[in-house]
């Protein structure tokens, strides 16, 4: 028989979707009334009727496969090398002193590529995971566990949305933004003619009323939030570290992991084009989950700073590479000095969410390029 524990645990996780069952409800029933009573039943013009059914489905599946993707895909995790091994679990936990603890976490960090600090200066440890947080890892309390550059949970997906799902969740804010300003145009005509009796006595004028409110009322919120995560994206920063700024060990950055807008931009939706619009994994650290065998150009670009240049450790390069890596001096459209070590075999996808999760180091920037 289940504990009693195990199952409010999963009364729960089924309340959790209920929120994203009434956005279903909404979507399926928006679709029912644009098509069937809309564009089939009230407009006459056949050529009309053509055009806002074929934009209207475009519109319709980039909107349904982007939310869909958002809600799906799994959140990725730190690797098992920020997870405490059992000696080290069991020597913190005889430890009393806070200061005896934060002795041994920073023994532990010193062979991570770990940056980031709480705001009093101490090593991000998560009780709950029993792991060295990474940096822009968070834990979420609803999901139970750290997840990389975690930008918020959000009830509408029942998902956190961080690194593995950030483009999706951008591209659902953007075509759930274009359906509902679509609808709104183009039912804005019936919707006037509703007021002034110019429609016919069926129930499908109710449907063209109540589908102009909803999708406008939509619009509005929809237009503010994406206009926020965009503002977010150009910045390089997620909601998190927004309304409380990354700290260091010289205090707190609020521009510690900008890039400039174009390299923030493609950190999250990718180097090609051409995958930019569609809800898939485009990103260039993602490449690698389903190749075996390639190399990775890891660019190392020197910007002004307040540090001294801090180089990884062989520990910490092991996180990044399996292989030998080699060196060369470029020099970059900008005029700006590169070394750019090839890194070899990286296999594991978990190892590509690290590099993303620090994909700009505080002392040194860095960008990640695939080349197949």
């Amino acid at each position: 028989m289940a504990p009693s524990g195990s199952r409010s645990v999963d009364c729960w996780r089924v309340l959790y979707w209920i929120p994203v069952l009434f956005i279903s409800l909404i979507v399926a029933w928006s679709y029912y009334a644009y098509v069937a009573q809309l564009c089939i039943e009230t407009i006459e013009n056949t050529g009309e009727k053509i055009v806002y059914l074929l934009v209207y489905h475009v519109l319709f599946i980039m909107f349904v496969w982007s939310y869909w993707q958002t809600i799906f895909t799994k959140s990725m995790n730190p690797l098992k090398e920020f997870h405490l091994s059992h000696s080290d679990k069991e020597l913190l936990e005889r430890e009393d002193r806070r200061e005896s603890q934060q002795e041994i976490l920073r023994r532990i960090a010193k062979d991570l590529p770990i940056y980031t600090r709480t705001m009093s200066g101490a090593i991000r440890y998560c009780d709950c995971c029993l792991l060295l947080k990474p940096d822009r890892c968070h834990h979420c309390s609803a999901c139970d566990m750290c997840i990389l550059k975690m930008d918020h949970h959000c009830p509408w997906v029942n998902n956190c949305v961080g690194f593995a799902n950030y483009k999706f969740f951008m591209l659902f804010l953007a075509y759930s933004l274009l359906y509902c300003l679509f609808v709104t145009a183009t039912d804005f005509q019936y919707f006037i003619q509703f007021w002034t009796n110019g429609l016919p006595d069926t129930q499908a004028k109710f449907h063209i009323m109540f589908l102009f409110f909803a999708a406008s009322m939509f619009s509005v919120s929809l237009a503010f939030l994406f206009a926020y995560h965009c503002w977010l994206v150009c910045k390089n920063r997620s909601t998190l570290e927004a309304f409380r700024a990354p700290a260091f060990q010289h205090g707190p950055d609020k521009n510690a992991f900008s890039l400039g807008t174009s390299k923030n931009f493609r950190q999250v939706f990718g180097d090609e084009k051409k995958y930019w619009l569609l809800p898939i994994f485009s990103r260039y650290q993602l490449l690698f989950s389903s190749i075996k065998k390639s190399q990775c150009e890891c660019s190392v670009i020197s910007f002004p700073h307040i540090f001294p240049p801090k180089p990884l450790r062989e520990s910490q390069s092991r996180l990044l590479s399996n292989g030998q890596s080699e060196g060369s001096e470029d020099r970059d459209t900008r005029g700006e000095t590169t070394v750019t070590p090839h890194l070899r075999s990286l296999q594991n996808t978990a190892n590509l969410s690290v590099l993303c999760a620090l994909t700009k180091d505080v002392t040194c920037r860095y960008e990640v390029n695939v080349q197949l």
